[in-house]
């Protein structure tokens, strides 16, 4: 998944250095804004979410799942979890960055109740627990 966000952080700008300015950049670039154009009354923009108002940091949540994988090298454990209602996460099968304690209490196969943080720069097992 880091590779296509890399991919496409590398080639946004060049599709759009592609697509040239449209007559509405013109447009704009002609008419300054005046100070209530500027402002920003503390609401959210569409798209940003959660960074304006958190700055990108990082929630805990916990969940329930299957180990799946573990691998000591990259410092992770896989996990099959049920849906995270308190961050909107679906269910699904994804890959935690985990200290080696945690990775080591735990088995492929075993059936866990887990917290983490998650944020920009990934998502990160605090604790888990063997059902």
């Amino acid at each position: 998944m880091r590779i296509i966000t890399l991919m496409t952080a590398l080639a946004a700008p060049l599709v759009l250095a592609a697509c040239g300015p449209s007559d509405d950049a013109a447009d704009m670039s002609e008419t300054p804004m005046d100070d209530e154009q500027m402002a920003m009354d503390g609401t959210d923009m569409p798209m940003m979410g959660d960074r304006l108002t958190d700055g990108g940091a990082m929630k805990s949540a916990s969940a329930e799942g299957t180990v799946t994988a573990i691998d000591p090298e990259a410092g992770t454990i896989t996990i099959d979890h049920g849906p995270v209602p308190a961050i909107e996460w679906p269910a699904m099968t994804m890959a935690f960055e985990a200290d080696q304690q945690i990775r080591d209490d735990v088995k492929v196969g075993d059936e866990v109740s887990f917290e983490f943080r998650t944020g920009e720069a990934g998502s990160v097992v605090t604790s888990i627990v063997k059902k």
